[in-house]
């Protein structure tokens, strides 16, 4: 699959360090990168609190999927990455808080779920990223 585009700083994030946030293939398809509870200028938000990383991470997969101009509908699967499934309710709960309101009667995306021994950074509690079927051709 070629690839069409790389988006690496869409608003309200901060640049990726050596990645893109997102990868537009043939196909109008793209690949959200892994998004972790940081904002636009690099700082965690949430602190210890998973439910609030969380919300976190799907605002910035959110800022990525405006950028591409598409929405939650168009997300064909999303990724968790977690440090401790013992909070995978309090993530599940996030997330529906996020979705439901935008997805309305639409079932979740697909999803893949993993606990991981850590993150890139030791305060990062949850990562997600996405499969997005982009609604047009992209860049058009």
């Amino acid at each position: 699959m070629p690839t069409h585009d790389r988006l690496t700083t869409p608003d309200g994030l901060a640049p990726g360090n050596g990645y893109s946030h997102a990868v537009v293939t043939s196909g109008d398809t793209a690949y959200v990168s892994g998004q972790v509870a940081l904002d636009a200028s690099g700082s965690l938000v949430g602190g210890d609190d998973v439910a609030a990383q969380t919300e976190q991470c799907l605002a910035n997969v959110r800022r990525v999927l405006d950028t591409l101009g598409a929405t939650w509908a168009d997300v064909a699967k999303l990724g968790w990455y977690v440090v401790d499934a013992s909070q995978v309710q309090a993530v599940r709960d996030a997330r529906d808080r996020v979705l439901r309101p935008a997805l309305g009667e639409l079932p979740n995306p697909a999803s893949t779920l993993v606990q991981v021994a850590a993150l890139f950074r030791p305060d990062l509690l949850v990562e997600v990223d996405a499969v997005v079927a982009l609604p047009g051709p992209w860049g058009a």
